[in-house]
């Protein structure tokens, strides 16, 4: 596995984007993002195009239908998970046709959702969570790492490039703290204990580098993220919003700490996510992570080493003009990264 796929001074985002044109999307990012772009998600269309509904699309031999609580397993590949497959074909046709008209990226990331979040968000048929199933459970990962593997042999041959991939873990302080609600709604799904969440995970984490040789990303934008337990579980990146963490204890900052001196990068969530309505200067935002790395006591290098800025999350939320914005700021963070200015 490379110990770092991206080169020196990159920034990418999240995932998310608004709208729902994929060409435009793609064109967008690769031309703000040129030294990391990723694959865009537009939740915007809808049913098959949100987090679980494109991860579901992946998955080999398991078809899920949209229903009023939301995706469920299904019997047999029905309108909504072709759907699903369908948007995620016609993304990758405009990312293919924007690295055709920019050239290969040195890397691509690509999106998904991680294990136990697709668990948390999926039912099934008689209505439970898949995490409450032991043997869904098993079988769901088996099934995430066989989709992706036709993915990113896809995504590969379609850019040219080698792919990194994240997993989306929004729901796993969720999952780990016990506060899921149960199909009645009325009582929670039991807490999932944390070397179990964290064995699950490693294996998956461990899959999907076998697949593309590249750390994996583990994204979790709660405000505090289980660092520890990302580590642990292999993650060779993990991203966050830093901006949720003013006034973080100290054990959230021992564990930034840790996880930065055990080699693992950080993705930084320090661009807004939708337009703050003030002029914003590229020293403030990058202000909390050099605090961040001079109160840790590293030196400011870890920040090219080990760090790479993005927007504080999905821009699904941001307008057309904020989108290019945003990752402009982005970018140039990145750069800043690797030749800070004088007056910082």
């Amino acid at each position: 596995m490379n110990e770092r796929a991206w080169p020196d001074g990159a920034a990418t985002a999240i995932g998310s984007l608004p709208g729902t044109d994929p060409v435009e999307a793609a064109a967008v990012v690769f031309g703000e993002l040129p030294d990391f772009p990723h694959v865009p998600e537009l939740p915007g269309r809808g049913v098959g195009a949100d987090i679980i509904g494109r991860t579901a699309a992946m998955l080999i031999e398991l078809p899920v239908e949209f229903v009023p609580s939301g995706y469920r397993i299904a019997s047999r590949a029905g309108l909504h998970h072709r759907r699903g497959v369908d948007l995620l074909k016609w993304d990758l046709d405009a990312v293919q046709e924007a690295a055709e008209k920019a050239g290969s990226p040195a890397v691509i990331k690509t999106q998904l959702a991680g294990p136990w979040t697709l668990a948390a968000d999926i039912e099934l048929p008689r209505g439970h969570r898949v995490l409450t199933d032991k043997g869904a459970l098993r079988d769901f990962a088996a099934s995430l790492l066989d989709g992706l593997a036709e993915h990113v042999a896809d995504l590969s041959r379609r850019t040219g490039s080698p792919v990194v991939v994240q997993f989306d873990e929004p729901s796993l302080p969720a999952v780990l703290e016990g506060s899921l609600s149960t199909p009645s709604g009325y009582g929670t799904v039991s807490a999932v204990p944390e070397p179990e969440a964290r064995d699950l995970l490693a294996k998956v984490i461990d899959g999907a580098e076998r697949i593309t040789g590249q750390p994996v990303i583990v994204h979790c934008c709660a405000p505090h993220p289980p660092l520890s337990l990302l580590r642990a579980a292999g993650a060779g990146a993990i991203a966050f919003d830093l901006t949720l963490l003013r006034g973080a204890s100290a054990k959230m900052l021992d564990e930034i700490g840790e996880t930065w001196d055990s080699g693992t990068a950080l993705l930084l969530g320090l661009v807004p996510s939708t337009d703050p309505g003030v002029p914003v200067k590229l020293k403030d935002l990058a202000a909390p992570a050099l605090k961040l790395v001079d109160r840790l006591g590293f030196d400011r290098t870890i920040l090219t080493d080990r760090a790479v800025p993005t927007p504080t999350c999905g821009l699904a939320g941001a307008t057309p003009e904020w989108l290019r914005r945003a990752l402009e700021l982005t970018r140039e963070l990145g750069k800043a990264f690797r030749e800070p200015p004088e007056t910082w």
